[in-house]
């Protein structure tokens, strides 16, 4: 993580749809961390209007998402609104002219699969830094331009419940809870993450796991542990070779850091299973985020 200043922190309104009584906007910015113009989605529950300044819920997505699948698919902001609860949504990866993709146009490497890891490796590595983006510059652009406190949770699926869970872990002191929706959680031990880490970071696999939640578990102090929880669904078609929860739970067990997974019976990968336990999990961060 660099510790550079963000220097650029101005922010172009694409969208606005009034939504409960708050407002989910879309904006545009140039990021000094990717290189690149980005877009991202907030929504500001009705408390702003009068001036107070909201706990935020960030949400990462994942493979082949943008800022629009969360907010428009899940469902959260209706008790987004009711709590008083922001919720930001960046983009999965760097876009635009110049920024690499998958030469093979695969869609688990390079635009919409960006891994919130800091590429290391040509051609990847002057764009794709999405650690550096989601712990830094977005939260600082966030903090800038609207009212909403330092008190942070973050959250995520798939690809992006790896960013949530991965960047808490590293950085417990930033957010109060993390929750994750079918997350890769042991992306050194799957081929969704050999292909990406082994592109974005190189053939040194010892530099893989500084971006893996199942070997920052393993070694996260759990004398002062950050609230977790993981919802997977059983029917879930990539459980098996790509999300592997059980290594979670042997490394929540080797560590003696507390994690509540909890396996939905029947739920697949799908917005129909995140749309049925958002509340839960914006619940959770609520309860949390008032602490």
């Amino acid at each position: 993580m660099t510790n550079k200043p963000v220097e650029n922190l101005t922010v172009k309104k694409v969208s606005e749809q009034k939504c409960f009584d708050g407002w989910h906007r879309q904006y545009s910015h140039w990021s000094e961390a990717l290189s690149c113009e980005m877009r991202f989605a907030v929504y500001l529950p009705p408390h702003v209007e009068d001036g107070d300044e909201v706990p935020v819920l960030y949400w990462l997505s994942g493979l082949t998402c943008t800022d629009e699948n969360f907010m428009q698919k899940a469902g959260a902001m209706r008790l987004a609104s009711d709590l008083g609860i922001a919720i930001v949504a960046p983009d999965t990866s760097p876009r635009g002219d110049g920024v690499p993709d998958d030469p093979e146009g695969q869609y688990d490497l390079g635009l919409g699969a960006g891994f919130y890891v800091n590429a290391t490796q040509a051609p990847w590595h002057h764009h794709y830094r999405m650690y550096d983006y989601v712990v830094e510059e977005l939260p600082a652009l966030i903090e800038k331009h609207f009212p909403i406190s330092e008190k942070r949770s973050v959250s995520g699926h798939s690809m992006g419940g790896h960013g949530a869970m991965m960047i808490a872990l590293r950085n417990p002191e930033r957010f109060c809870s993390v929750s994750a929706f079918s997350p890769i959680s042991h992306p050194t031990d799957c081929p969704w993450g050999h292909k990406a880490f082994g592109a974005y970071l190189g053939d040194d696999q010892s530099a893989w796991k500084a971006y893996d939640s199942v070997e920052l578990l393993k070694r996260s102090d759990a004398s002062n542990p950050l609230p977790i929880l993981v919802d997977q669904g059983d029917a879930d078609g990539f459980l098996a070779e790509q999300l592997k929860p059980e290594a979670l739970l042997q490394a929540s067990a080797e560590s003696g850091y507390p994690l509540s997974l909890r396996m939905q019976s029947g739920y697949d990968h799908s917005y129909f299973f995140i749309s049925s336990f958002i509340e839960d999990h914006l619940r959770f961060h609520a309860e949390h985020l008032a602490d």
